[in-house]
């Protein structure tokens, strides 16, 4: 009767097997990271475009009126609440965060450091509109 040996991996097979798999998992996570980012980033400015080209139409239909937009929570005023005329819902800064990404607050100059307490910035005298988190140029402030 002839003996089948059945051979398996030895303990320091597997451990190199996952010293690789870690040293790998930690040059890829970082990439994932920044991806996502630059990804808040992005979709932050398209958002911000949006917003000002809605201002803007608004504006010009309306003999050169800013719409209501009141601090709070997505509060865009006719903005939104047109049946979509103008945007469909509050727009996002999911570069803040998802907490107070549409959240809007009156002032009349964008930001000078990184927060996550409000989305979007309303100038209701000139109808200026930055991003939180965003600079006067419409670059993002990094977290410290």
């Amino acid at each position: 009767m002839a003996s089948v040996y059945r051979r398996g991996f030895t303990l320091v097979e597997i451990l190199i097997v996952v010293v690789i798999l870690g040293i790998l998992a930690a040059i890829v996570v970082p990439q994932f990271a920044s991806a996502r980012r630059e990804a808040a980033e992005g979709t932050t400015i398209y958002e911000l475009e949006k917003l000002r080209r809605a201002v803007d139409v608004y504006r010009a239909r309306h003999d050169n009126r800013l719409p209501d937009v009141i601090e709070g929570d997505g509060t865009w005023g006719d903005l939104i609440s047109r049946g979509g005329e103008y945007l469909k819902g509050a727009p996002m800064n999911p570069y803040v965060g998802e907490a107070n990404a549409k959240r809007i607050v009156i002032r009349d100059t964008p930001d000078e450091a990184y927060h996550t307490d409000y989305g979007w910035i309303f100038d209701d005298a000139t109808g200026a509109v930055w991003a939180a988190g965003f600079d006067s140029s419409d670059r993002p402030i990094r977290p410290e």
